[in-house]
């Protein structure tokens, strides 16, 4: 087994223990580093690329940045969840995805190493990355447990039309419904609050009706709209107000709090959770480690939400 103990947790399973946050190595969470996939249940694993973004890059550097805020939040279990995801879920940090021969990452590198993940009988956590990185992400899911429900957390829909044979970090979901990776008629998206007049089928609980709804109501609704159907849950950090998450490249007013975000996700227990992303980390643009920190804290939720419906199909 390719493990290093230095500064993480010994063995994946063993739960929350105490370890300085300041200092030691940087994985996810202080769970271990390792690639050996036997008998693990979530690989948390980075995809460091911003090549597709249309506004501020910096996203690449989003995997290191969470990990490390990660670190200030490891120490106990995350309140107010009654189940330790760490010991519930035998959990890794698989490193990241990396160019092969030195090329850029492109969208069968991502999809063969996170399908590399599903393959195995775990569940992908990611970490961006620019958003575009869903879309391989949703295509190795969707290989191995057909078209899904997506929980899309953002200020923009990411359902606008190629204008040319690419694909950016603003059109992948289109992409994803017409292949019908996704699909649209069990999937929501929040926070959005960018004109997009096709909604290509997909519920849009938008960052006014959320500012509106008690998050235990959006969560119903996504919930009976789901289904017993395999679900992936993307959030893109400018889901949240510019308030709560500065540090990203498309940042637009009026969005969510963390707390409004966190509550909707506390609410969602009993989908099929299947596979998970946070993306849109930008350090550079971040203030005081805000942004990384409210992803961090996301991320580690949708691992307990995971753990959750994990126990409840046991």
């Amino acid at each position: 087994m390719n493990t290093w103990d230095n500064g993480f947790r010994g063995k994946p399973g063993q739960g929350i223990s105490h370890t300085l946050s300041f200092g030691g190595a940087a994985s996810f969470f202080r769970v271990p580093y390792q690639t050996d996939m036997t008998g693990v249940d979530v690989a948390v694993t980075g995809v460091p690329l911003d090549i597709a973004t249309t506004n501020r890059p910096g996203a690449r550097l989003g995997p290191r940045a969470i990990r490390n805020a990660s670190l200030s939040l490891a120490w106990e279990r995350p309140w107010p969840w009654h189940t330790d995801p760490m010991a519930a879920l035998r959990v890794i940090d698989c490193g990241d995805c990396e160019p092969a021969d030195g090329d850029l990452l492109s969208v069968s590198h991502i999809e063969k190493h996170i399908a590399s993940i599903v393959n195995a009988g775990a569940a992908a956590l990611v970490l961006g990355g620019d958003h575009f990185i869903a879309y391989p992400s949703l295509r190795a899911h969707a290989a191995a447990y057909g078209p899904l429900s997506l929980i899309h957390f953002d200020a923009h829909t990411d359902t606008w039309p190629s204008s040319g044979n690419g694909i950016n970090h603003g059109t992948m979901f289109y992409q994803a419904a017409l292949e019908k990776t996704v699909n649209p008629a069990t999937s929501t998206q929040i926070g959005i609050r960018t004109t997009n007049d096709d909604t290509l089928g997909f519920h849009i609980v938008s960052a006014a009706d959320a500012h509106q709804i008690a998050g235990r109501d959006i969560a119903r609704q996504i919930r009976e709209r789901v289904g017993n159907s395999p679900v992936y849950i993307t959030f893109d950090i400018d889901c949240l107000d510019p308030a709560f998450a500065p540090g990203t490249g498309t940042p637009v007013p009026g969005g969510l709090s963390t707390f409004q975000a966190l509550n909707i996700i506390r609410e969602l227990k009993g989908i099929n959770l299947v596979g998970m992303d946070v993306v849109e980390v930008a350090p550079a643009y971040d203030h005081a480690e805000i942004t990384a920190l409210a992803a961090a804290q996301i991320a580690i939720e949708l691992l307990c939400l995971h753990a959750e419906s994990h126990k409840q199909r046991r």
